[in-house]
This record gives C-alpha cells, sequence and structure tokens, in this order.
C-alpha cells in the first residue's frame, strides 16, 4: 500500500509527525529518502514531540546516531556523510534495527540492502519552497495496516 500526503508548510510537516507518533509501535523502522533540505529531520522532529522526547532532535551529521528516551526510545541516523554501508556494520545497527525502540533513518538510500523486509519508506520532494509532497511506501504488512491507520486522519488528507 501507497499514501501520499501534501504538507503546506514545516509545521504542517512536523505535525503530521505527531499524528505518526500515535501509530508507531517498538520495533517499527521509518526510511526516509529525499533531498537536503526537504524536511526529514523536521518529520522527525514530529514524531519525537509525539513519544515525549525531552530533548531537541537535530541531525546526528557528525555522530551517525543519536538516541534518545521518551515513551520509547528513538534511535536516529543520519547517514548524509556515509561513505559505504560498511561503515554501519561497525555500529551493531542490528541492535537498533531489531530493537524494541523506534529506528529513524535519514538518507536510507545509502544501506538500502541492509533495512530489514518490513519497514516504511517516507520519501520527501519539494513541491515548493514550503510544501512538501510525503510519499509513505509499504515494505510488509505492518505497514499496510500503518498506512491504513494514517488515512483515516482527518486533517492529512488530500
Amino acid at each position: 500500500m501507497n499514501l501520499t500526503i501534501i504538507t503546506k508548510n514545516p509545521e504542517k510537516t512536523k505535525n503530521l509527525g505527531k499524528e505518526i507518533s500515535k501509530i508507531i509501535k517498538p520495533g517499527d523502522l521509518l526510511a526516509f529518502y529525499g533531498e537536503l533540505g526537504a524536511g526529514k529531520t523536521c518529520f522527525i522532529q514530529g514524531i519525537s514531540l509525539g513519544l515525549e522526547i525531552k530533548d531537541y532532535v537535530t541531525s546526528p551529521s557528525f555522530t551517525i546516531i543519536n538516541e534518545y528516551q521518551g515513551k520509547i526510545p528513538i534511535y536516529h541516523f543520519d547517514l548524509f556523510r556515509l561513505d559505504n554501508a560498511e561503515e554501519i556494520l561497525e555500529l551493531g545497527y542490528e541492535e537498533y534495527f531489531y530493537g524494541e525502540g523506534l529506528t529513524v533513518i535519514e538518507w536510507a538510500e545509502k544501506i538500502e540492502q541492509l533495512l530489514p523486509k518490513e519497514h516504511l519508506k517516507i520519501d520527501i520532494k519539494f513541491k515548493d519552497r514550503y510544501e512538501r509532497t510525503i510519499s509513505f511506501i509499504s515494505q510488509g504488512d505492518r505497514f499496510d495496516k500503518f498506512l491504513k491507520e494514517l488515512s483515516k486522519i482527518e486533517n492529512f488528507r488530500n
């Protein structure tokens, strides 16, 4: 199942993240795709607000991964500076990907071959200066159900 939502500004993108946090389950993995500045981190900030993360969420561009504690832990990967997929092997990525928290990965295309079979692909594209087209592509039954739930949210129907 696929779903596309258009957000009109960064605040709407963040609010969509908050709504998604209501559907998240421990062990979920969200793989983010999109150009630099498309809104991946903004979206993840919304998720973290919904999960009551107290820290301010930023891209962990220089550390590759940040961990945040809230209703469920968030493992935030930013692979922008990753040169090859082998670099992530040293981080023990499987403990995160198959753990009890939520794993969110910016620049997921750099490690597609390592992603679990079940995950949600989120592709964010510029529509104009503020608007974003956010495409959700289910990878597995769990995320088909996830997208059915998301499609019921009145505020984000297009």
